[in-house]
């Protein structure tokens, strides 16, 4: 099973203790160490479809603060910057474990800004990062009037317990937005983001803390540094949709010095976990390329 093994923990700030999980190459020599970084309301081991085809690199996925299997500091009042701490601290063991070689950094969603705040402030750690609709707004969206965050609001809304596993995959499979997963990344979101107790499966992310990381997602200042990031950078994004992540991956890539900008426009912002194949592909492109610079 990937990623299936036992997880190690690593030290992050706030005392938080990040749970993470690693497969080696299939073969030495297979290229830069691949650290994979999940989206919102996720946890790391949905990225186990795409890493499987991946399977000649080292491989090291991890959840963060409040998901998966990583709990979050009591009264830590949320900061997105927090976030940026655990994916510098998995980073920083990533590369240590593989001889000193910068890694390759992929992230989705709130996984790619977290990624980008570690390679701002430690980009030796990096040789790249391939990142899809990064959460990394432009200041201006703080001060534009605005209602409830209807993400949030879901995700308050949203169901905690299911009979079973099956049940909740069942459930997710039949309507939007989890529908469009992959059913092997659908499995592996249900298998590891729901604990199974004598009266069902509970979800492990509280919902309260993805609806308060939903609306503090703008409130970082990774856009302000984007000019100084050195990283060599594709940012990917799905359909084009207003006031979405997608729509303002472009003007992230126009920031970012030298960086790749990639429109897959058949596909939404679960475009990663929809199609992981393709996503593997792509990454496998970069290293290609990156071996050959």
């Amino acid at each position: 099973m990937m990623f299936g093994g036992a997880p190690r923990f690593i030290a992050s700030a706030h005392g938080v203790q990040v749970v993470v999980y690693n497969e080696p190459p299939i073969a030495p020599g297979g290229g830069a160490p691949i650290l994979f970084s999940h989206a919102t309301g996720f946890h790391g081991r949905v990225f186990a479809p795409v890493a499987a085809h991946l399977a000649e690199h080292s491989r090291t996925t991890f959840d963060y603060r409040g998901y998966g299997d990583t709990r979050a500091p009591t009264n830590w009042p949320l900061s997105w910057d927090g976030f940026g701490d655990d994916a510098l601290a998995v980073a920083h063991d990533v590369v240590a474990r593989n001889d000193g070689q910068p890694l390759i950094g992929v992230g989705h969603s709130m996984g790619g800004a977290g990624l980008v705040m570690a390679a701002l402030r430690e980009p030796q750690l990096f040789a790249a990062l391939v990142i899809f609709e990064p959460i990394i707004f432009p200041p201006e969206m703080r001060t534009q009037p605005s209602g409830p965050n209807p993400l949030a609001a879901a995700t308050r809304r949203r169901r905690r317990v299911f009979t079973s596993h099956d049940d909740a995959v069942a459930n997710f499979a039949a309507k939007p937005p989890l529908s469009s997963l992959h059913p092997d990344a659908l499995v592996a979101y249900v298998r590891h983001g729901f604990t199974q107790q004598d009266d069902g499966a509970h979800i492990k992310c509280d919902p309260e803390f993805e609806a308060q990381t939903y609306e503090m997602g703008a409130t970082h200042d990774t856009w302000l540094h984007l000019g100084d990031l050195r990283t060599p950078t594709w940012v990917m994004a799905g359909a084009h949709a207003e006031f979405s992540p997608a729509a303002i991956a472009p003007q992230i890539a126009e920031r970012i010095p030298g960086c790749t900008f990639v429109r897959w426009a058949d596909q939404g912002h679960f475009g990663p976990l929809d199609d992981p194949a393709r996503f593997a592909s792509f990454i496998r492109e970069v290293t290609t390329a990156l071996a050959g610079n």
